[in-house]
């Protein structure tokens, strides 16, 4: 795998960090993503081997986890939450306004590059519902008009 030095050196200071190797799992995914913009199955086999585990338990933290993706993502990437108290909060409607907005297609990078939208487990802000990611920004109580708002301010952003 192709690594930048730097990432090298940050994994390689990161796993003494730690009482036992495979601890240091979630470290060296953010290393890496970081790099490589995502999780390939490469990455998730060369994390196994350099901690000396199965490959199947670094693939189901990298899958359990929102913040780990396993495809490239444009270069905004929202996340709206599905779970339970999202869905029924209107969840749906705003990733479907997100989708229409930016003429993109759902885990797809759209069109012109910029947004990847997909759907998220829990994001940890059930009483807020719906929520999305923008990158790493939290957006809470959302409405449909809410989220033309956001993608107004993502489109504004983009022409910068």
């Amino acid at each position: 795998m192709d690594l930048k030095p730097e990432t090298l050196a940050e994994i390689e200071a990161a796993i003494p960090k730690y009482p036992e190797a495979q601890s240091a799992v979630m470290p060296l995914l953010h290393a890496i993503q970081k790099d490589q913009g995502f999780i390939s199955n490469e990455a998730a086999e060369w994390v196994a081997e350099k901690l000396g585990i199965a490959p199947i338990n670094v693939l189901s933290v990298v899958t359990f986890y929102p913040f780990f993706r396993q495809h490239k993502v444009g270069k905004r990437h929202i996340r709206v939450c599905r779970t339970l108290s999202c869905a029924m909060a209107g969840g749906s409607k705003v990733c479907d306004k997100m989708l229409s907005e930016f003429e993109a297609e759902l885990n797809q990078v759209s069109p012109d590059g910029e947004v990847t939208v997909e759907f998220a487990e829990c994001l940890a802000s059930c009483g807020s519902a719906p929520v999305m990611l923008v990158d790493e920004d939290l957006h809470e109580n959302l409405t449909v008009e809410k989220a033309k708002e956001i993608c107004d301010q993502i489109k504004a952003e983009g022409t910068k």
